[in-house]
This record gives structure tokens, C-alpha cells and sequence, in this order.
């Protein structure tokens, strides 16, 4: 820890300086003392001011304070020495010891002191006590009077060590000690009882007990860093971040910085200092933030925030440029000490450790019988105990378009990113080039994700986390860090998106009245699944300007929806919320609802059932999104009601209809044009007039024409064959790697219990069926489709599989 003090050579003149002046200020009577004491510490302060105004980093003016405080503590120490023994000898020695911060060597201008004043174990007798006494009060009460904030403990080892064992603060303030005056003797023996005592503990249980106290903090800190107001000291991916992991290093490694953990390869060199850098440009802002308000506070208030960018070097003249400038650079900085100490927290407290849970008898019988699940290999990836993991370092670098489907596999199979993987994924972010973002297999991957009701804001959190999903979505990453000046908004633009489309994944998932409010009404939409995307995308505009951000949402959205492929009768429909997302709760605050013209005016805007249902739903998840308490039942008793009597409103038009037909005779228009060979166009016109219109809502191009193919196939086996073998049905096969799954459609006659024998084939081939749909023609031919994976998840590889569902269909039919 000294090596920290006289590295720098700063560091050297600063302690020279200290000590020659407060060599003269000791020599006088201690009323004068205590005036030259605080004419010293004024001067100092500005000198450090000064430094830091110069701009010398967080953690050179941090140290420099310590330094300071180092050399007034030596020097009231030894005036307190002298003054309690009379030019007598001592009965006893004691070491002044430097805890916590100050113990690191890092005092912010007006952090708190923490002092531990350590006397001998065999400390006896009143005598003994009263210059323990004595002694402590004349150290004390001139901190006090210089009106330095002091904490304070006069311990024996033992008693240090008793109290490190009962109370977890104080544990951790013994791991950060130095010896600032004193008995150096005792305080070797001090640090090697420590040493002993962490040796000793049960260095498992602290571990994890420090990784579920980070877990619980962030979460109560609102579990993001890109809060409108950060804490620097106690916030998420702030500086309490970054000294927890050198506290579980102390405890794993026996050393408090980063050596140990280079040594064993948990993080590079360069990942390492990135890291410190932002730990020190952290310690920047709260010295800022100590010396604009001459009080030790940590929050970086939105009134703070443009006197602290201005003073930091952030020089634009507009005062919300100069914010959003600064606030980025200090989330991102965050965000790298996030992840790193996330990644870090869970290395330390799962590597190598022995596990002391109680091993239970089931545990022991299912590995008796191998019944744990064993490893699978899929698309480059090796999925184990609800886990992937890289089949190899280069699995991005031969086809980087698994940088997307990775997410789908991740949430298609329930399952969790590896740490190594997370990290291999940020790492390989480079390699979603343009060829990427506009690769076809790549938007299917990304609709998929988008479509998994109920588990989405998952998925992309942690394409968030690793910077995948600005990277696929270049016009998405303008909303990452983006300060926004609004009062109801206490996340940055990124953040509040996510969170709208967490409160979507709550309402297909919970079961509580406002939930099974709003998924009803999402029931009344033809694609309730689409309010993802356009949750995503509804701010996209805020990357331009907050002013005409959802005017500006539908002109950068167009393209975006057009290179996802998403189908262009759906563009309108998400254009049209993008463009209108603020207009429903307006309307309500803005009119009587009394007045019945109100709802038929709504209806009259929104059009038709389908989109009030998507509008309405994303108000709702937009006002939680944006802060806590935000929405009340005040406010959703009259959303709710606009959105009940615009309903009733709408619901006798035939608007809905309108769009059905259209999407029929465009579908009817682009395959005649198309063609299809060996097939007339009779047979085409036949399957068109022979559907209802919600089968070409509810399918593709693609689709439609794999469904005319297979009914050939079946009339033709029909036309050919000279027994009830031509019943067999027609079945297809279809992997849907970017969704994770398999496509199976089945082509035949109509018949009473069909959809029934053929899902109880599918169990009896031990595929797990995920959605299906069955739809009949009016000449009895019947066309199923079943979406169908492994029991574990995943596209169907067991080659079994299909030969025995195909023997099963054809006993069964």
C-alpha cells in the first residue's frame, strides 16, 4: 500500500510540503494550533481544487487528500503523545490505522475519515485505560474542531477480529487498512491476524454473501445504470461496484487489486484498464460533485449535472447538449464497470470454490442413474444444466449471424449465456457487419425473439448488455445513454424502452387484475405479438431530438421494418402507433369523457379495433416504463373507459374486413404473377376461393405456395393411385433455425378427431408441440401446421423422430 504514496512523484511533494509546514504549526500552543490547522487544510483544499480543475484524474487527487490527512493525523498524533505522557514514556503502543477509503488511499474533499486507533492485546488496568482515554480525545477533538467528519474505533486484534466476525461492514472495512502512524510492529501483527482470520473464515460464505448483497443493492438502486440521477458511490456500475470486487479478491487471493485476478486470466490487461479508468473518471465526478457543493453528497442531480459537465471540461454552449454529452461518457464508463464487476463478482464467488451445500439423497440417485441432462451441441453452441457455452472461440468469426440467432436459442430453450460466452459475444461485436444487419436469416432470427410472448425484454437486455442490439440496429444505438429532459423520465431513452416492453412480458405472464385487463384487450389485436416491435421502436425519433420524436419515429422506423422483412400491411399498423403513441392518453386528459362524441371522434382517428387495442396497450406499458407510481388508478379508470366506449364504437365497422380482403387479393395477385411449376392456374385460383380470408392473414407468400404444392401432391396421388392409399397424407418438414424450432405442415382429407391423432402422434415421436394452427378448405382437404421441438428444446434432430410420427399418422388415419 505505500508503493501507492510514492510512485508519483506529486504524490512525493505534496507529503515534502505537508510536513514542513505543519513541522512550524506544532510548535505552537494548541488554541493557535487548531487556527493554523484549518488555515492548512483551506490551502490545501484549493491546491487540490486546483489539481483537479487542471484536470488530473479521480484518483491522483483522491490519493493527494489521503496524503494530507496522512501527515495532520502524524502530527496531532504526536502532539498527543507528547501532552499525554509529559515527556514521560508511554505505558504502551498503539497504531493509528487508516480503514475503509481512507484506508485505500482514496478521501474524496469531503468523505468521512475512518480511523481504527489498535492498542496491545494485554492492554490491563485502570491506568491503562484512562491514557487509552486521554490519548484518543486529544486525536479526536482536533479533527473535530478542523470540522473533519471522523469515524472512529479503539480496538485490541482481538477484538477487531470478533467484531469483523459478527458484522459484515465491518469485515469489509478491515480488508482496506494502512498504517498511517504508530507502532509498526503492532500493526504487522495486526495485518498477519487478519491474513489468518481470512484464511480461517469460511471464505465460500462470504463470497456468495457478497454477491447476493450486490444482487440486492442494485436492485434497490433500480437495477440500471442509466438512471436519470446516479449515485456515484452507492449506484449501479458506480465506484461500490469496483471496491467490491478488490474486497472479494482480498478474500479469495490474499491481495486487494487486480494481480490476482490477471494472473488467473479472469479479465485481459486492456479489459483491466478500461476498467480503472472508469473507476478513476468515477472518483472525477464525485470530487466534483464534493467540491460544488462543500458537503460529502454522491447524487448527481439533474440540477448538478450541467455545473458539473461545464467544470469537467464539457464546454457546449447549449445547456442539454452539453448534459447529454457529459451523461453519456459517465454511463459508459459505468456500464464498463458493470459488467466487468458482474462478470467478475460471479467468477469469484462460483470458481474453485468447495461447495458446502448439504449433498441430498435425489442428487445422489439421479447421478447414480445419469439422469442429469447431458450436453447437447447446436448451431455451434453446447447447451448443458440450462446453460450455453461455445463450442469453440471462433463460432461467431465462421458465421457471425449466430451473434443473433444466440438470443434465440437462448430464450427458445429457457437457458442462460455462459459468462464466457457473454463475453466471447461482446468481443465479437464487430463482426455484425452491414452484410449482417441486412442478412435475411438474421431478421428472422430477430422477428423470432421479438414474437416469444411473455419473454422478451430477456433476450434483449442482454442483447443490450453486450452491444449486440445497437450494433443490429445502428439507429437504435442513438437511444443508448440518451439523457431525457423530461421530469416523469428517470431512465435514459434505451433503458425506458426496454422497460415498456419488461411490462409487456408481465402482462402475458401475470395473472393480477391490471394485467388480465390489458391482455385482454391485446386478445382483440390480430398480432398481439407485435406491440414488441413496435415497443422498440416507438422513441426511435428521440435519437434525432425529444421535440417531434414520433414524427421523426416513423420516418427512421420505415426502413428498419422494411430490412427486419416484416410484412408491409404490418408497417402500416406500426407506423401508424410509432406515430400516434402519445395521442390516447391526450385524448383522455384533453376531453369529457361524459360527451358521447369523444369516443366516436377516437374512433374516428384510431380507425379500427385492431390498432386502438395495440394503442391502447402501449400506453398503458409506455407510462410504467418511464418511473415508478408514474401511472395510478385514476388514470387508468379513464384510459380504460376511452378504450371500452371507442370499442363499442368501432366494433360494428367492417374495417377489419376491408384489410382481410385486400391482404387476399394482394397474396392472390403476387403469386399468379409469380407462378408456380407444373401448377395451373386454376388450381391456384381454387385454393384461394376455397379459404376463408383470415388464411391469408395469418400466412405468407411462402406459405401459401408450399400449401398449394402439397395439395397437389395429394390430388395427384388421388388421381393415380388405385386404393385407399391415396388417403396417406402429405407432411412436410421445415428446420427454423432462427426461431429455434420445426415447422411441420400436414396436408389431407378432413376428418371427424384429425387435429387430436395427429398431436397424439407427435407424442408418441416425443416432440414437444409449441403452437399450431388447422384450417379447412370448403372441398374437405384440411391443412395443419404444428411448431415443434426437441423435449429440450430446439429444432428436431433425433433422425427418428419423423419416421416414427409418419408411421403413426398413417395407423392412426
Amino acid at each position: 500500500m505505500a508503493a501507492l504514496f510514492t510512485e508519483d512523484p506529486l504524490f512525493r511533494r505534496i507529503r515534502k510540503h505537508a510536513e514542513q509546514r505543519l513541522a512550524k504549526i506544532s510548535k505552537e500552543d494548541r488554541g493557535t494550533r487548531t487556527k493554523a490547522y484549518k488555515k492548512f487544510l483551506t490551502l490545501e483544499n484549493k491546491m487540490l481544487r486546483r489539481y483537479h480543475r487542471q484536470g488530473d484524474s479521480g484518483i491522483r487527487v483522491t490519493r493527494s487528500r489521503a496524503i494530507i490527512i496522512d501527515v495532520l493525523v502524524e502530527t496531532i498524533y504526536k502532539d498527543a503523545i507528547n501532552e499525554a505522557t509529559k515527556d514521560s514514556k508511554p505505558p504502551y503502543k498503539i497504531s493509528i490505522i487508516a480503514t475503509g477509503g481512507y484506508g485505500r488511499g482514496e478521501l474524496c474533499p469531503f468523505s468521512d475519515i475512518d480511523l481504527l486507533f489498535l492498542y496491545p492485546d494485554t492492554l490491563r488496568g485502570r491506568a491503562n485505560k484512562q491514557y487509552q482515554e486521554k490519548l484518543t480525545e486529544a486525536i479526536l477533538y482536533p479533527l473535530w474542531d478542523l470540522g473533519l467528519k471522523v469515524g472512529h474505533a479503539s480496538r485490541s486484534i482481538k477484538e477487531t477480529l470478533i467484531e469483523a466476525k459478527s458484522e459484515v461492514k465491518s469485515k469489509n472495512a478491515i480488508l482496506d487498512t494502512r498504517l498511517i502512524t504508530g507502532d509498526r510492529g503492532l500493526f504487522q501483527r495486526f495485518s498477519r491476524a487478519i491474513d489468518r482470520f481470512l484464511t480461517r473464515e469460511d471464505t465460500s460464505h462470504y463470497l456468495r454473501e457478497r454477491f447476493a448483497s450486490q444482487t440486492a443493492r442494485r436492485r434497490k438502486q433500480g437495477d440500471s445504470v442509466y438512471v436519470q440521477e446516479p449515485d456515484v458511490k452507492n449506484g449501479v456500475g458506480c465506484l461500490r461496484d469496483f471496491q467490491n470486487i478488490l474486497w472479494m479478491s482480498r478474500v479469495r487471493f490474499g491481495t486487494g487489486d487486480f494481480s490476482a485476478i490477471l494472473k488467473r486470466g479472469y479479465i485481459k490487461r486492456a479489459r483491466a484498464k478500461q476498467l480503472q479508468e472508469a473507476y478513476s473518471f468515477l472518483l472525477r465526478v464525485r470530487n466534483e460533485i464534493h467540491f460544488r457543493s462543500s458537503r460529502p453528497t454522491d447524487l448527481l442531480d439533474l440540477e448538478a449535472q450541467p455545473l458539473v459537465a461545464w467544470n469537467l471540461g464539457y464546454r457546449q454552449k447549449n445547456i442539454f447538449d452539453r448534459v447529454e454529452t457529459f451523461m453519456q461518457v459517465f454511463y459508459g464508463h459505468a456500464d464498463v464497470i458493470l459488467n466487468v464487476s458482474r462478470y467478475l463478482e460471479a467468477k469469484l464467488a462460483k470458481s474453485d470454490l468447495p461447495d458446502r451445500t448439504p449433498i441430498r439423497f435425489f442428487d445422489v440417485i439421479r447421478a447414480h442413474k445419469g439422469l442429469s441432462e447431458k450436453p447437447r451441441i447446436i448451431d455451434g453452441f453446447v447447451f448443458s444444466d440450462g446453460s450455453i457455452t461455445p463450442q469453440d472461440q471462433n463460432v461467431f468469426k465462421r458465421d457471425p449471424v449466430r451473434l443473433i440467432r444466440v438470443f434465440r436459442h437462448m430464450q427458445q430453450y429457457k437457458a442462460t449465456l455462459n459468462l464466457d460466452l457473454k463475453n466471447l459475444i461482446s468481443e465479437s461485436v464487430p463482426l455484425i457487419t452491414r452484410r449482417v444487419i441486412e442478412d435475411s436469416s438474421a431478421s428472422s432470427a430477430m422477428r423470432a425473439i421479438l414474437q416469444s410472448a411473455g419473454d422478451v425484454h430477456r433476450a434483449l437486455i442482454e442483447m443490450h448488455d453486450t452491444r449486440v442490439l445497437g450494433r443490429f440496429i445502428p439507429e437504435w444505438q442513438k437511444l443508448t445513454c440518451l439523457v431525457q429532459h423530461e421530469y416523469y423520465h428517470r431512465y435514459t431513452a434505451d433503458i425506458h424502452t426496454l422497460n415498456t416492453i419488461k411490462e409487456l412480458d408481465r402482462i402475458f405472464n401475470e395473472r393480477d387484475r391490471l394485467a388480465d385487463q390489458y391482455r385482454n384487450a391485446l386478445r382483440q389485436a390480430q398480432y398481439p405479438n407485435l406491440l414488441y416491435l413496435i415497443l422498440l421502436l416507438h422513441d426511435i425519433g428521440k435519437g434525432i431530438a425529444i421535440k417531434n420524436h414520433a414524427l421523426n419515429g416513423v420516418a427512421i422506423a420505415e426502413p428498419i421494418l422494411q430490412r427486419l422483412e416484416v410484412p408491409e400491411d404490418l408497417r402500416g399498423q406500426i407506423l401508424f402507433i410509432i406515430r400516434h403513441h402519445l395521442e390516447m392518453a391526450r385524448f383522455w386528459q384533453r376531453f369529457d369523457l361524459d360527451d358521447p362524441k369523444t369516443p366516436e371522434s377516437f374512433a374516428e382517428f384510431v380507425r379500427d379495433a385492431n390498432q386502438l387495442a395495440l394503442l391502447y396497450v402501449h400506453t398503458y406499458c409506455d407510462a410504467c416504463g418511464t418511473s415508478e407510481g408514474l401511472w395510478n388508478e385514476y388514470k387508468n379508470t379513464l384510459h380504460s373507459r376511452l378504450y371500452r366506449e371507442t370499442f363499442e364504437v368501432l366494433k360494428n365497422k367492417s374495417a377489419l374486413n376491408d384489410q382481410s380482403r385486400e391482404r387476399k387479393m394482394s397474396a392472390y395477385e403476387t403469386i399468379k404473377e409469380r407462378g408456380i411449376t407444373d401448377i395451373s392456374g386454376d388450381e391456384i385460383e381454387a385454393h384461394f376461393s376455397l379459404l376463408p380470408e383470415r388464411y391469408f392473414v395469418h400466412h405468407t407468400i411462402p406459405e401459401i405456395e408450399l400449401h398449394i404444392r402439397m395439395i397437389n401432391r395429394l390430388l395427384t396421388n388421388i388421381h393415380e393411385a388405385e386404393s385407399l392409399g391415396s388417403l396417406v397424407p402429405i407432411i412436410d418438414w421445415h428446420d427454423d433455425l432462427e426461431r429455434s424450432m420445426t415447422v411441420v405442415n400436414v396436408v389431407t382429407w378432413d376428418r371427424a378427431g384429425l387435429f387430436y391423432r395427429l398431436a397424439g402422434a407427435f407424442a408418441l415421436a416425443g416432440l414437444n408441440i409449441l403452437s399450431s394452427k388447422a384450417i379447412s378448405r370448403s372441398d374437405h382437404i384440411t391443412i395443419d401446421t404444428f411448431y415443434v421441438s426437441e423435449p429440450q428444446g430446439g429444432v428436431v434432430e433425433n433422425p427418428n423422430a419423423r419416421k416414427v410420427f409418419s408411421k403413426a399418422v398413417n395407423d392412426a388415419l
